[in-house]
């Protein structure tokens, strides 16, 4: 065949392809004869509900000689089973500020059953006010049952002509067919993004000339007229543990304002350089005004904060001191209309205003300390391209001392110096040095998180009970979670709590803190216990894990289609000495395990060991080598926590009188 038309002819199958995919637009009320038969999504057998159809249309149009972003919405769903009944409760979010709001018309919506339709009247659709700037339309579809298909559409009118939002392909539960339609006049440019690991199935762009008019001009716009299509959604399941935002893997597609031509003449660039960004911040009322605070701390504070010992004692000093001084109010506050001397003199603030106030500390004291814009783990992460600034919504202090680099967030009363909190971790973040220039600057948890058990166990026959020490010793992030603890919780009621945990038979005889063996990223503490029925005839049955590091394996699913991230490298270790008594020999030892991960990603060891000496040794260590491993990981550390739970619960020592 000729080139020419193989070309011909592969042009025409991609165009039929695409069209095949696409459907024509469905009218509300009308459903297809598979669309009633539809009894089991066999791509995803345990889904509870699944869009039969969605479809989107987003355009400009001129009301009342404004501007008027205009989003019209229809889906279809199908409740599959009594837990997808939840789907048949509907929320939309609207955006308010104080002389304009988002409003949503021609609400329709209809349950489906069999032949009949239950419409939702008007008066069962109502409007709940959530805070200042956002309410949530709301309303629930009567008579819904297994096998029920419910049904709406809306039109969403926005004076918001800027926030152009996008269209969610994913959600948590499959959809069969999802459309986002979007005609956009030329004088507004957008960046795009398609994120999520699924592909369009259909991607179309045509210019529509002359669609869009504005009143008092002689000027047409052309439009871009787009349409995506993606069809077989699978769930996109953010319920397993170990996942960063879900912001960062689900599909969807995002506009971003770039730029606006106004039809009098002139452009408004929204897509800045860092460069840009820089100047902003140097100038800035808020946030830039705060940082130059110095000379007030200086007056506030005590001098010798300031100036006695060296540089790294100076900067943890003021560190604990900002620690102390300030109760963090819960809040981020990045953008908000921040007052540092104000938080200082009342002793609470949020983010910013806390860490900022570290910043002017630490400047104040001749350690050059610059601000960490980042957003926290739930955000999700920043866009490297290009400033998008509402991808921020956390602050930090990064401090340089005698080569090393300090990253501090003095909110959290139990964080120890050069380390940050949990929802912090999120690889990266810019660094503003108003000196130089901004740039990222990698994230890097602490590498040694520990938990690790030393028990010497003696088994006492006359009184049938076995007798022990236990030191519990907790290092890194794993400290910080015992320290709050320990704080938090009166001694009496934790100590009851882990006897609780262990079993009925497991008594805490005494416990301390071993202050000697602690230090700001360790802490150690000391157990003296008895368990009791352990004798079971002449033979004595021991499972020798008397605490458990995991009860159930966190990892369920079959498959994983994002990283697993846990935060930071961990270590779990389990050490026993335990005396054998004289009268008595062992019958059995639990089986040993090695299993390893690709790469030395990980590892899990257990032995046993018996020492023909009267006593017995046992090592168990779990390692968790990265904080982050892709989803090709995913058998291998599903199986490792595997081994790990049964190791831990099947164990079981055997010991026989002889």
């Amino acid at each position: 065949m000729h080139k020419t038309n193989q070309f011909i002819y592969l042009l025409l199958f991609l165009i039929c392809g695409s069209n095949a995919v696409a459907q024509e637009k469905m009218e509300l009320g009308t459903l297809t004869e598979s669309e009633k038969s539809f009894a089991l999504y066999e791509k995803d057998t345990t889904a509870s509900a699944v869009y039969l159809y969605e479809y989107g249309d987003n355009y400009f149009e001129i009301r009342d000689d404004y501007i008027w972003l205009i989003t019209k919405y229809h889906a279809k769903i199908k409740i599959l089973k009594k837990e997808g009944f939840e789907h048949a409760n509907i929320e939309i979010p609207l955006y308010r500020t104080k002389d304009r709001k988002e409003k949503l018309v021609n609400v329709k919506a209809i349950t489906h059953n069999n032949q009949a339709k239950i419409y939702v009247n008007k008066s069962e659709v109502f409007e709940e006010v959530v805070s200042e700037k956002g309410s949530l339309i709301k309303f629930t579809f009567p008579n819904v049952q297994e096998g029920s298909i419910v049904e709406y559409e809306y039109e969403m009118q926005s004076p918001f002509y800027f926030n152009f939002t996008g269209w969610n392909f994913q959600s948590e539960i499959p959809k069969i067919y999802s459309e986002f339609n979007a005609k956009i006049p030329g004088n507004w440019l957008y960046n795009r993004s398609l994120k999520g690991g699924l592909s369009l199935d259909v991607n179309e762009a045509e210019i529509v000339k002359g669609c869009f008019k504005f009143p008092g001009t002689k000027r047409d716009s052309d439009c871009e007229a787009l349409k995506y299509v993606i069809k077989d959604i699978p769930a996109f399941k953010d319920s397993e543990e170990y996942m960063l935002s879900s912001n960062n893997y689900r599909s969807k597609i995002e506009f971003e304002l770039s730029e606006y031509k106004s039809f009098y003449g002139g452009t408004e660039k929204y897509t800045k350089s860092w460069e840009d960004v820089d100047k902003e911040f140097k100038t800035d009322q808020d946030i830039g005004s705060q940082l130059r605070k110095k000379n007030f701390f200086e007056k506030n504070v005590d001098q010798k904060l300031l100036t006695e010992g060296d540089d790294l004692t100076r900067a943890k000093n003021i560190y604990q001191f900002v620690k102390n001084h300030f109760t963090w109010n819960e809040e981020f506050g990045i953008w908000h209309n921040n007052k540092v001397k104000t938080a200082f003199d009342d002793k609470t603030g949020n983010v910013a205003e806390i860490n900022i106030a570290l910043i002017n500390l630490l400047n104040a004291a001749d350690l050059k300390s610059d601000m960490m814009l980042m957003a926290t783990r739930k955000r999700g992460l920043p866009k490297k391209t290009h400033p998008v600034m509402n991808d921020f919504n956390y602050l930090i202090a990064k401090v340089d001392i005698d080569g090393e680099t300090y990253l501090l967030d003095a909110t959290d009363k139990y964080m120890p110096f050069g380390m940050l909190p949990f929802r912090c971790l999120n690889y990266y973040g810019r660094v503003m040095d108003f000196d130089n220039e901004s740039y990222w600057y990698d994230i890097l948890p602490e590498s040694s998180n520990a938990i690790m058990i030393r028990a010497q166990m003696t088994l006492d026959p006359f009184n049938k009970k076995l007798s022990g020490i236990f030191d519990f010793i907790n290092t890194g992030y794993k400290k910080v979670s015992q320290d709050e603890i320990l704080e938090t919780t009166k001694e009496e009621e934790y100590l009851e709590k882990l006897e609780e945990e262990i079993s009925d038979d497991f008594h805490i005889i005494s416990h301390e803190k071993n202050l000697k063996y602690s230090d700001d990223k360790k802490i150690t503490e000391r157990f003296n216990f008895e368990i009791e029925n352990l004798f079971q005839g002449d033979n004595i049955y021991l499972n020798p894990f008397v605490i458990k590091f995991f009860e159930k394996n966190p990892f369920v699913s079959t498959e994983r289609n994002y990283p697993i991230d846990f935060g930071y490298p961990m270590k779990y270790q389990y050490i026993l000495n335990m005396k054998i008594p004289e009268g008595y020999k062992l019958k059995s030892l639990p089986e040993g395990k090695n299993f390893t991960l690709p790469n030395s990603g990980g590892l899990l060891k257990l032995s046993v060991i018996d020492n023909e000496s009267g006593t017995l040794n046992l090592f168990f260590t779990f390692d968790l080598n990265s904080a982050h491993y892709s989803n090709e990981y995913y058998s291998g550390i599903k199986q490792l926590f595997n081994e790990a739970v049964n190791g831990q619960n099947q164990s079981l020592i055997v010991l026989e009188k002889i």
